[in-house]
């Protein structure tokens, strides 16, 4: 069954009893959420794929090792979930297209049918892939906060702590905010009127990427001409020329001179020139 096309004028909030499909209780009452999120699901499209399982635990191990290896540099590097979202979506599409669609059976689940390939790849892999991401990023933070503990306890006071009580430590403190997000599901995530701005941002590039518009430029095509264009208009201003004001012409012409070092040399001097 074919998901539905409920979507209200924007702006307005969608009647129930003209689209009797929708819940009045999932109707939220701030107008940026019903400009943001659709009223509609469609049961049929396949969530726990191979593909999703794949580039879930590859991407969640991946930004894991990246962020805590570039967390012990003096400015340390930080690679959230966009990244992954971002570069999740021509990954999926090529696993889409390359993999196997051969349907298999497994012993022990009956008569049911298994491929790694059900079909094309879809939005709601693609949120669960990045919500594996964001786990591994420790929910946009970098590395986990556990981890600074240990290390801490071996780098500072020289004691020693097991792998066991570490592994303990630092997965009880991350599965922490899962944990109360369960326990207050009915309070602050099932009903409609509770919403959190910054998630709106990540709905709207998940519909950008995905959702297809054959009267004008797609939503994904334009993300692309745009996303191109910033980073060549960034990369100039925002990248060479910070580097450039952090070099001392003087440092650099009179490279042998105590005195122009002095003067001219930011972390040593009066940082002039």
């Amino acid at each position: 069954m074919a998901s539905q096309e409920l979507q209200p004028a924007p702006g307005k909030k969608p009647d129930p009893e003209n689209h009797p499909a929708i819940d009045p209780d999932d109707i939220s009452p701030i107008e940026q959420v019903r400009l943001t999120v659709t009223n509609t699901d469609d049961p049929t499209l396949p969530v726990w794929t191979f593909r999703m399982w794949f580039l879930g635990l590859f991407s969640c191990a991946l930004l894991s090792f990246l962020n805590q290896f570039f967390a012990y540099r003096t400015e340390p590097l930080v690679i959230n979930q966009i990244t992954v979202q971002v570069a999740a979506l021509p990954i999926g599409h090529f696993m889409a297209r390359t993999l196997p669609t051969t349907r298999f059976r497994i012993p022990g689940f009956g008569k049911r049918l298994f491929s790694v390939n059900p079909g094309p790849f879809n939005i709601k892999e693609h949120v669960l892939i990045t919500i594996f991401a964001n786990a591994g990023s420790a929910f946009g933070s970098g590395s986990a906060y556990a981890v600074g503990i240990v290390s801490i306890i071996k780098a500072f006071y020289r004691r020693n702590i097991s792998f066991l009580a570490s592994w303990l430590l630092i997965i009880t403190t991350q599965v922490l905010g899962y944990g109360w997000a369960g326990l207050l599901r009915k309070y602050v995530v099932e009903p409609a009127h509770m919403w959190w701005p910054s998630t709106l941002v990540q709905v709207s590039l998940f519909r950008a990427l995905h959702e297809k518009d054959e009267q004008r430029i797609t939503r994904a095509k334009f993300f692309l001409i745009a996303l191109i264009c910033s980073f060549s208009w960034y990369a100039v201003p925002g990248y060479l020329f910070s580097t450039l004001t952090n070099i001392s012409w003087v440092c650099w012409v009179f490279s042998k001179s105590v005195t122009a070092q002095q003067i001219g040399s930011g972390m040593r001097g009066l940082g002039l020139g």
